[in-house]
C-alpha cells in the first residue's frame, strides 16, 4: 500500500514563474483532476522520470493532455509526447525546502 501523499522537488523551468526549480511539491497520488490543476505524470520517453505539468483536457478516449506553462524553456509536453494515459497524482501545494 502506498501513502496517499508524496512529495516531488521542481529540476526545470517548464512551470515558471509559478514553480521553479528548488521548488517542491506535496502531490496527492490519485489518476484525477480538472482542467487547469498541476498533475504529475510519468515521462513517456524517459520511465521513471516525473513530469509536472498543467492538465489541459482529458480527452474522450479518457487520456491526458499536458501542457507547460512555459514552453519557451524547452518544455518536454503532450505536444511532443502526445497524450498520457494515467496521472500519477495532484498537486495540492508548493513550499520551498529550508537550506
Amino acid at each position: 500500500m502506498s501513502w496517499p501523499l508524496f512529495r516531488v522537488a521542481v529540476a526545470e523551468r517548464s512551470m515558471e514563474p509559478g514553480l521553479r526549480p528548488g521548488d517542491w511539491l506535496l502531490v496527492l497520488r490519485t489518476g484525477h483532476a480538472k482542467p487547469g490543476q498541476v498533475v504529475i505524470a510519468k515521462n513517456p520517453e524517459r520511465p521513471g522520470m516525473l513530469l509536472v505539468k498543467r492538465l489541459g483536457r482529458r480527452l474522450p478516449d479518457g487520456t491526458f493532455w499536458l501542457a507547460s506553462d512555459n514552453p519557451e524553456a524547452g518544455a518536454v509536453d503532450s505536444r511532443r509526447f502526445g497524450p498520457v494515459r494515467t496521472l500519477e497524482g495532484r498537486v495540492l501545494f508548493r513550499y520551498h525546502r529550508s537550506a
